[in-house]
């Protein structure tokens, strides 16, 4: 069975893909950035970010592990050695598969990777053992490793680990011997020996050095003395004697092809012979090890990801905490309700702006989605505040299902099935077709695939065309919204629209009711509130011209201030 900590056992991981509009419309990139600096880490959480689930019970999950994570930072600490050794054991799978044979010192890696890979869970049992987590997920996970601990043989493996770990360091030096042709070119190489001793001066280097010293004829014979035999083989067995590995076969010896080009294969035939001859002694060791490679602990191996995802958005709610911004676990209801409700709920990339240091007076709303309203057209002034709001709910709907907290007070969440999002496009995507016609095909495109569960996100769409022909297709858009019955917010400059919010409930069947809402400025000022409204597009420009003195009345009572001969 495999262990996840962001799916309870038993349950599918039924998840929609984030279309790439909405990715790039909700800035993903931008929260990834502030999420980790690692380049290496963002594939993992990109992969994760773009995951949409909708199931209750495995939001849930996700909701209680993620706050263990916030309330632990000693958790998370544990959990971050974890995965740095779990990233080592990945390659000690691929060891056990691997037919031919590893290198010794290759070997040695592995057996200290084990050995670490004990004491780090013998570690993560002891925190979970010492912290009053409460969540499913991290209750399950304690269980597994107290299982892990005492089903796989800890003491016994260390034992053996010493064991082979001494063996393999028994080798300390290896002999080799050489045939020359006629013209002293290396003709034929082979292993003399292994040895558990390494040479010294009074051993086989001090007869070479007397050797060359001498000015005698070559020494007659090949044998280098007592105890050292030049094996000819490839072992078929092994036996360790006082001083040596002696190994018996039959392939030891290389051909070296001509070097007459002056170029020496000496160096790549001797690595090769090296290895070979060490095949018995890694091979035992190989086999030993190969009862180990499977125990059930290398399944967590698999949570990596997950671990990661959880500590860097802990370590980033508690930065965004630090500003004094609300953030919230929001209950999570059935999604066949279709309804959500925020208090004090803001845009996630302000708050990260803000974490960086940016002097931001963040304003907070209260915004729901209901049986009453389910579709707004929201209206306002450029500049007050339409696009930030619109792309505020649809980040804080990501994260509830991702199963973190989300920027606000507090929030009833019933979950989506996707989010599609309909933001202007780049003038480059609209060359053939135009920018209405792009327009009009992406909102086709989102209708062929949206469903009542799902949330839309417009933000001025259909304003590349004129007033009326916008405000015409626009009216069958919001239609076709009430008759599908998903959950929508279209910001727009078109008052007509939202003026027409009656009008076009009477006219289609639908259990979602579309309203005015609105943002923007009061007496003047920007603040960013959103309110249930009819459009004020008149009261809102003349707010302005009275702010910025452009209103008739003050432009006559500048003129007439000025000298006759001013004016």
């Amino acid at each position: 069975m495999k262990f996840s900590l962001m799916n309870p056992n038993g349950t599918e991981k039924s998840y929609q893909v984030l279309p790439d509009e909405a990715i790039n419309d909700l800035s993903i990139d931008f929260i990834l950035e502030a999420l980790t600096e690692k380049q290496n880490e963002r594939p993992h959480l990109r992969g994760m970010l773009i995951r949409v689930p909708m199931e209750p019970e495995i939001i849930r999950y996700r909701h209680d592990v993620f706050e263990d994570f916030l309330r632990f930072p000693e958790l998370r600490k544990a959990m971050t050695e974890l995965t740095l050794k779990l990233s080592d054991l990945r390659d000690l799978e691929r060891f056990q598969m691997d037919s031919d044979t590893s290198a010794l010192w290759s070997l040695i890696n592995r057996l200290r990777e084990i050995d670490d890979y004990i004491d780090c869970i013998n570690m993560i049992k002891a925190t979970l053992n010492d912290l009053d987590v409460t969540s499913k997920g991290m209750r399950d996970l304690r269980d597994i490793v107290t299982d892990i601990a005492r089903e796989s043989g800890f003491d016994e493996l260390k034992a053996d680990i010493e064991d082979m770990m001494n063996q393999a360091r028994r080798l300390k030096s290896v002999t080799i011997g050489i045939n020359l042709d006629k013209l002293l070119r290396p003709e034929f190489a082979g292993i003399v020996s292994l040895n558990d001793t390494k040479f010294t001066d009074s051993g086989i280097l001090s007869r070479f050095k007397g050797f060359t010293d001498q000015k005698d004829d070559l020494h007659h014979g090949a044998n280098l003395g007592e105890g050292r035999r030049y094996h000819a083989t490839t072992s078929s067995s092994s036996k360790m004697s006082a001083g040596m590995v002696v190994t018996e076969a039959t392939t030891h010896n290389i051909q070296l092809q001509d070097n007459a080009t002056g170029k020496d294969p000496l160096s790549d035939a001797m690595r090769k012979q090296v290895t070979q001859i060490m095949r018995h002694t890694v091979n035992d060791l190989k086999s030993r090890i190969k009862k180990y490679v499977n125990v059930n602990g290398y399944s967590l191996i698999s949570l990596m990801p997950e671990i990661l995802f959880y500590n860097r958005w802990a370590e980033l709610t508690e930065k965004l905490m630090a500003t004094g911004m609300p953030l919230c676990k929001p209950a999570i209801t059935d999604p066949d309700e279709r309804n959500c409700s925020f208090k004090d709920v803001y845009n996630l990339k302000l708050a990260i702006n803000k974490a960086r240091g940016e002097a931001i007076n963040i304003i907070t709303n209260d915004f729901e989605f209901s049986d009453e309203h389910r579709i707004y057209i929201l209206t306002g002034p450029n500049r007050g505040g339409k696009t930030i709001f619109t792309q505020a709910i649809g980040l804080a709907m990501l994260m509830a299902q991702w199963g973190v907290y989300i920027p606000a007070g507090s929030a009833s969440i019933s979950p989506c099935d996707n989010i599609y999002t309909h933001f202007p496009a780049d003038e480059n995507d609209t060359v053939d077709l135009g920018r209405l016609g792009e327009e009009s095909q992406r909102l086709s495109g989102i209708f062929e695939v949206a469903t009542r569960r799902s949330l839309l996100l417009l933000n001025e769409s259909l304003a590349t065309t004129s007033v009326a022909e916008g405000v015409f297709i626009a009216k069958d858009v919001v239609k076709s919204m009430r008759y599908l019955g998903a959950r929508a917010i279209f910001n727009t400059h078109m008052h007509e629209l939202a003026s027409s919010v009656g009008e076009i409930n009477a006219s289609v069947e639908g259990d979602s009711l579309a309203e005015s809402l609105i943002t923007g400025v009061h007496d003047g000022e920007r603040s960013f509130k959103v309110s249930i409204a009819p459009p004020q597009g008149v009261s809102y420009a003349a707010d302005i011209a009275k702010k910025y003195g452009v209103t008739f009345s003050q432009i006559k009572e500048g003129i007439d201030g000025k000298k006759p001969a001013d004016r």
